[in-house]
């Protein structure tokens, strides 16, 4: 029984080996490794999806002026981003959550209830910015292969406990503790490096499109204000999906200069 246990977790870290292997991809501005499995084909369709469905669920702002910014610095912004194939699109969504996304394919939503912590005109590109850069970098994509990729490791562990006839508790026990190391361990700090890196990209986008990579600093800085005031900057920083404020406001303080040697200002 050893033999075939041993035989079947060779063949199964195999397949998973070369599938790491052909998923690899560099992402763009960073140079940093990626798994990358679904082609932007099925990422720009599912994006497309997903953003006609929110549209029919949530209601959008007739706000004249809001909407005047918004495809003002939206336009801007998509000008310097290099996603290919996108069809950009941007709307502001009424609601009172301070809230914005970049889809697969560059379909862009705004809340309005960010708008009061963006300011102007800088502030939403800062916003605009980091979602743009979610987007070129394919966050959603990698997220969505590396959840692929721990699935796979779930039911290889799961075929090889039956193989080896362990007790079905202790079989259990091994899934659930898996499942808990995969959260803690990998996705949640990987999630939270995806934000950092969507930050530093966006505040070189919003430098070349004009915008003063300073006002950055300060929308983040309101916003850790808004948070700390609503009660949701506390928490234990490794079951945070995203950089605390305190992290995410010193790392961008460090990224100013580098960003700040791409600025010209708009005519």
């Amino acid at each position: 029984m050893k033999l075939k246990l041993d035989r079947f977790l060779t063949l199964a870290a195999l397949a998973l080996t070369v599938l790491i292997f052909t998923g690899c991809m560099t992402t763009p501005e960073t140079g940093r490794s990626q798994l990358i499995l679904l082609s932007s084909e099925q990422e720009t369709k599912l994006g497309f999806q997903s953003f006609d469905q929110l549209k029919k669920q949530t209601p959008i702002s007739k706000n004249a002026a809001a909407n005047a910014q918004l495809q003002r610095v939206g336009k801007q912004i998509a000008a310097v981003a290099d996603l290919p194939g996108a069809q950009w699109e941007f709307v502001l969504f009424e609601s009172k959550e301070p809230n914005a996304f970049c889809l697969p394919g560059g379909k862009v939503g705004v809340y309005t209830g960010i708008l009061p912590l963006t300011k102007d005109d800088a502030g939403l590109a800062a916003v605009i910015g980091h979602e743009v850069a979610h987007a070129v970098l394919r966050h959603g994509n990698e997220r969505v292969s590396r959840s692929m990729l721990w699935q796979m490791g779930a039911t290889a562990l799961g075929a090889g406990m039956s193989v080896s006839a362990a007790d079905p508790r202790v079989a259990l026990a091994v899934q659930q503790a898996y499942g808990a190391g995969s959260q803690v361990l990998s996705e949640l700090p990987h999630s939270r490096d995806q934000e950092s890196e969507a930050d530093r990209v966006g505040l070189r986008y919003m430098a070349r499109a004009g915008y003063d990579p300073e006002a950055a600093l300060g929308f983040w800085q309101r916003f850790a204000t808004f948070n700390s005031q609503a009660g949701g900057g506390g928490g234990f920083s490794f079951l945070r999906t995203h950089p605390t404020d305190a992290t995410r406001v010193k790392q961008i303080q460090a990224w100013l200069p580098e960003a700040k040697a791409q600025y010209r200002p708009r005519q």
